[in-house]
């Protein structure tokens, strides 16, 4: 098959996609079936075959062939806008998508086929997720658009503006690797948050559960303990939920220190999951018994954990530790190293599972000391969470969650003597 035919074959079908997936949407919202027709299967091939030989012709004959078929659909698509009665406008995406579409025959003409494809599917996942996407937006409150807006202050703004030298004593204090890491776990919990707003309360306990401990941990654990003393019939599911936000820590500390240190993060996998069995062991134990209906139990607000003065204290508290791990390395006192970490993870996981990473991935400390001052900072952290849910929850939440965060942190110190 000579090359242009192929070409016009092949616009012609990437533009009846997209123009299949506009006309589904359009006829799907329509109020009157016989209402405007802003251009459907045939407009989108015709659109995308236009732009093939636009572009061909642009390249081979006339030079501004291309350019003139643009303003052409352009303008047709105003005067439409213009003409048509002001309830039945078609909307901006209709211009864009029709603009894409000339855009993705002129790709395959001009040799970029795959290019061409990945742009005409992400036309079309848009053009599809048009209602799914305007019932997410609507279900946003102000805090969520105020995380947004702080997620991208922290990434978008401050970090291009950080120096990316050493500063200070033993030069331990880089801005931008410093800042780098709050972005790091910024994102990870503002993913968390965001799925678990995305679900919503019918998502059930355990999904919020999980997505509440990659989000944070710490206030899944307040949330959830002080929930059970408001409906104590359902403190079983509140503990179950308490040790999976807990649990769920261990996968999201691998996570994060395998972006700076894969040999630590596949060292973690092993004692992690030894100190996951527990939690493990509880669900299975919570399934055999069936405990009563829940279709009625819903999950509590979790506020969003991320937040400017947030991400400055942690970036303060990695610092802080950088700098106590370089001193205690220079002044031959790695010794030291363990406490720190303890205290740490009574505050916080992320600052000291990622300044241990760094530092062993620049040979600052070794792999093994490195390890055991991890697995020491999360089972100070386990400590601390089964002593949130001992004091805030009720009877049976402390009960359970008191006992299996209890045998967590005991696996946590037997896999020491593995490492």
């Amino acid at each position: 098959m000579p090359t242009l035919i192929a070409s016009i074959a092949a616009s012609a079908g990437l533009g009846a996609l997209i123009g299949f997936i506009r006309q589904w949407s359009d006829q799907t919202e329509r109020a009157e079936p016989n209402g405007p027709d802003f251009g459907g299967v045939r407009t989108h091939s015709l659109w995308a075959v236009l732009g093939c030989l636009a572009a061909v012709a642009s390249v081979d004959y006339v030079p501004l062939a291309w350019p003139a078929v643009m303003l052409v659909v352009a303008a047709h698509l105003i005067v439409i806008h213009i003409i048509t009665p002001a309830s039945a406008l078609p909307g901006s995406t209709t211009f864009a998508a029709a603009l894409l579409t000339v855009f993705t025959g002129s790709l395959v003409a001009w040799g970029h086929p795959q290019e061409a494809a990945v742009l005409a599917a992400t036309t079309m996942v848009l053009l599809g997720l048009k209602h799914p996407i305007h019932a997410l937006t609507r279900r946003f409150t102000p805090e969520d658009i105020r995380a947004t807006l702080q997620f991208v202050a922290v990434t978008g703004v401050i970090l291009p503006l950080v120096p990316n030298r050493a500063f200070g004593p033993y030069e331990a204090f880089n801005p931008f690797e410093t800042w780098m890491l709050v972005v790091l776990i910024s994102g990870l919990g503002f993913a968390g948050y965001i799925a678990m707003r995305m679900l919503g309360a019918r998502s059930g306990i355990f999904v919020t559960s999980l997505l509440g401990g990659l989000a944070s941990s710490t206030a899944s654990t307040l949330a959830f303990s002080r929930r059970s003393k408001e409906e104590p019939a359902y403190a079983t599911e509140y503990a179950f939920a308490v040790v999976s936000a807990c649990t769920v820590m261990m996968p999201r500390v691998i996570l994060a220190t395998g972006v700076i240190n894969v040999a630590l993060a596949r060292a973690l996998i092993l004692p992690f999951t030894l100190m996951a069995l527990p939690a493990v062991g509880y669900g299975l134990w919570l399934w055999r018994r069936r405990p009563a209906d829940t279709s009625t139990l819903t999950s509590p607000g979790i506020s969003n954990p991320l937040s400017l003065v947030t991400a400055i204290k942690f970036a303060l508290l990695y610092a802080l530790i950088a700098l106590l791990v370089k001193a205690a390395t220079a002044l031959d006192l790695q010794g030291g190293l363990l406490p720190l970490s303890f205290i740490s993870g009574l505050t916080d996981m992320d600052a000291i599972s990622l300044s241990m990473a760094g530092s062993a991935a620049s040979g600052t400390v070794s792999l093994t000391l490195a390890l055991n001052a991890v697995i020491l900072a999360a089972i100070a952290n386990t400590l601390m969470k089964a002593g949130l849910a001992i004091g805030l929850g009720a009877p049976r939440l402390r009960l359970h969650a008191g006992v299996v965060l209890g045998l967590t942190a005991l696996t946590g110190a037997a896999s020491l003597l593995l490492v």
